[in-house]
């Protein structure tokens, strides 16, 4: 629907102004995480690398940086991730915190929305994929000057609060909803092993007096459930 809406607005784009993708947003390039292991005594994060970014999460088997790395290459919750390198990916993280392993931006913005430069790097996926193909006698990649030939249009400052009024929620219920569901998915795999084994029983628990998400946990769970639950949008 974002891309929807802005492929719509661009049928008419007079009065805006010439741009690129860097000049709207900062295309923070990760460290090489293997120089920034944790101390003792630091639990520190899991490593945001291709294959998390791909999976949607950092599995117990992710690799572990210094939870004190520069807040620029911090990750949370709805950091738009741009991987350039191998396989070309952009997404909105919903993995939790997390550190950012080289060959992936973060991108942000502190005069644009998120919306916006979302849809203009999503835009151009396709040319920098194509691109990396090109290049792809060991891994393929784009250089950031792909990123400062990417032209962009800038919309008059009226229409783009109108179009941030439409596609901004937007991102921020998609993001809401998939931090949601990677927190049931936690919540599911935390009781599943004990229900299977007996150490919680639910056969007491009268379902018609729960309500909202946990109804539906423990239904799917007592069905024994867990690949119903799986990919499910709440």
């Amino acid at each position: 629907m974002i891309e929807a809406h802005f492929e719509n607005a661009l049928k008419d784009v007079e009065g805006w102004t010439e741009s690129n993708l860097l000049c709207i947003a900062n295309y923070k390039n990760g460290l090489a995480m293997q120089k920034f292991r944790p101390v003792a005594g630091d639990p520190g994060l899991p490593v945001l690398k291709i294959r998390e970014l791909n999976q949607g999460y950092c599995g117990a088997d992710a690799e572990r940086c210094r939870s004190d790395i520069d807040n620029s290459v911090q990750i949370r919750d709805g950091d738009l991730i741009f991987s350039w390198s191998g396989t070309l990916l952009l997404r909105f993280w919903a993995g939790g915190e997390a550190g950012l392993n080289q060959h992936l931006f973060k991108v942000t913005s502190d005069e644009f929305p998120s919306w916006f430069y979302y849809a203009w790097t999503k835009r151009h996926m396709s040319h920098f994929i194509m691109l990396a193909k090109d290049k792809a006698t060991t891994m393929g990649h784009i250089k950031r000057s792909a990123l400062a030939d990417a032209a962009v249009l800038i919309p008059p400052a009226q229409i783009l609060e109108s179009l941030t009024r439409i596609c901004q929620p937007m991102v921020e219920e998609m993001n809401e909803l998939a931090v949601e569901a990677r927190r049931l998915e936690d919540f599911r795999d935390a009781l599943l092993p004990r229900l299977m084994s007996g150490e919680i029983d639910v056969s007491q628990i009268d379902l018609k007096q729960l309500n909202g998400h946990l109804r539906e946990l423990l239904l799917l769970i007592t069905r024994g459930g867990k690949s119903v639950l799986d990919g499910l949008i709440w």
